[in-house]
């Protein structure tokens, strides 16, 4: 019997792929990415949504603001409003410098352009999000520690 080519290549192990999605699942991301050596896995999954009753229509629901008070809640949706600052890119997101340090702004918070009001760390790197303009911050979309999406609305400055 002779041996094929495919045979010396050595095989791929599909559990790494099961592994990580049930790493997905479990801390609720939407990608990972591990490398080991000269091999590279990317497991991503899209998030869920709802399916409205018309046909061809899909619908989010739009982020939640947490502790705002009723008074400084946006008039328009917090992705339309024009205070709006975006998350640049997929990752997790820090209120704080440190778990034991006071978060960078709250609601209330007066900043300054340019101003550093979050972290979002992807892939073992803090990023630095600064205010885009001067302001008041009226309404945060997020925890401390919460992965978050691409463009995902993170908090609003008036």
């Amino acid at each position: 019997m002779t041996k094929k080519p495919e045979d010396d290549k050595p095989r791929f192990d599909t559990s790494l792929v099961e592994e990580l999605g049930a790493i997905l699942g479990r801390l609720d991301l939407s990608e990972i990415e591990v490398e080991h050596n000269d091999m590279r896995v990317r497991v991503s999954r899209q998030p869920a949504t709802v399916i409205a009753a018309a046909p061809a229509a899909v619908v989010a629901p739009p982020p939640t603001p947490i502790a705002t008070p009723a008074a400084a809640t946006p008039a328009s949706a917090p992705v339309e409003h024009p205070g709006t600052v975006k998350s640049p890119m997929v990752g997790t997101a820090y209120r704080r410098p440190s778990p034991d340090s006071k978060p960078f702004v709250e609601i209330g918070s007066v900043v300054k352009e340019g101003e550093k009001i979050l972290l979002v760390e992807a892939m073992k790197t803090f990023n630095e999000i600064v205010a885009p303009r001067a302001g008041t911050i009226t309404a945060l979309f997020v925890d401390d520690g919460q992965p978050v999406e691409y463009g995902a609305p993170l908090l609003v400055i008036e």
